[in-house]
């Protein structure tokens, strides 16, 4: 374990650097910048001030004007009962890959249900289809954004491939995954919180197999349904609980060594204007 511990160390210092920080830009880097320090290295890094001029950062801050602009659209919100889609939760005694029930409605009746957090239905609101969502359903909106970021776009050699959209609240949160694309992650209103690993660190992930189940939801009941997909279908996922309730903690800490005695995940905070890039 020792000799894990040491690679794992010198693997970081190496790629990433002594500090379990994110680097910080204060401004956007240039093309050759952003290519040579942070691209080619595979290495994360937060701009500040990097979306200012967009007037979604002072317009989207208002309700009226979002339901407003896309008050004849319908989108995609996803259910689930605490926050957590495309998350590991218990069925029948054991673990399975659980998906959001997903409901086309309009988009005002689907910001009140984001934005009513405070109901004792147990219901979490989550506008994250993906799939190129922004130029799609919330096209309305696409004026109040750069269509790509130039000095991204010149230093990766292409535009987007797709260009995404999240609206959540303090429920939401999204399970340890990863993808397989360069992203730039813009936050417009609120924070959004991370925990990062390098690839490198995908051992500590404990991936296994596990079968996908589907939530459905019923309004008129307010009652949710988890059920095993059908045909059969298993889905590689990480194991951790990077936050593990207090009666959960002991058994994770136990099952997932690697993980809790290892070296600690970059934590950073994305505020209005800021984009991640990793």
């Amino acid at each position: 374990m020792e000799e894990i511990e040491t690679l794992w160390k010198e693997v970081r210092e190496l790629s990433l650097g002594d500090s379990d920080r994110v680097d910080h830009l204060e401004c956007p880097p240039t093309p050759l910048q952003f290519l040579r320090d942070f691209v080619c290295q595979n290495k994360p890094c937060i701009i500040s001030n990097a979306t200012l001029h967009w007037p979604a950062l002072s317009s989207w801050t208002h309700d009226s004007y979002l339901t407003g602009a896309l008050s004849s659209a319908d989108v995609s919100l996803h259910l689930t009962p605490h926050g957590q889609a495309d998350a590991l939760v218990p069925l029948d005694g054991s673990l399975c890959f659980s998906s959001a029930h997903v409901q086309r409605m309009p988009f005002p009746e689907a910001l009140n249900l984001i934005t009513n957090n405070e109901s004792p239905s147990k219901l979490v609101a989550y506008a994250q289809q993906q799939n190129n969502c922004f130029l799609s359903e919330y096209s309305a909106l696409a004026a109040d954004c750069d269509p790509h970021i130039p000095w991204a776009s010149e230093a990766l050699g292409c535009l987007p491939d797709a260009v995404n959209m999240w609206i959540g609240n303090h429920l939401s949160t999204t399970s340890f995954h990863k993808d397989h694309y360069e992203n730039l992650y813009a936050v417009v209103t609120g924070q959004k919180h991370f925990l990062l690993l390098p690839p490198t660190d995908v051992h500590r992930m404990y991936i296994r197999m596990y079968p996908a189940a589907q939530y459905s939801y019923s309004h008129d009941t307010g009652e949710f349904k988890l059920e095993l997909e059908k045909p059969d279908r298993y889905v590689p996922w990480c194991s951790v609980d990077p936050y593990p309730s207090p009666e959960d903690r002991d058994k994770q800490l136990s099952n997932f060594p690697l993980y809790f005695d290892g070296p600690k995940p970059f934590r950073c905070t994305l505020n209005p204007g800021d984009i991640l890039y990793l």
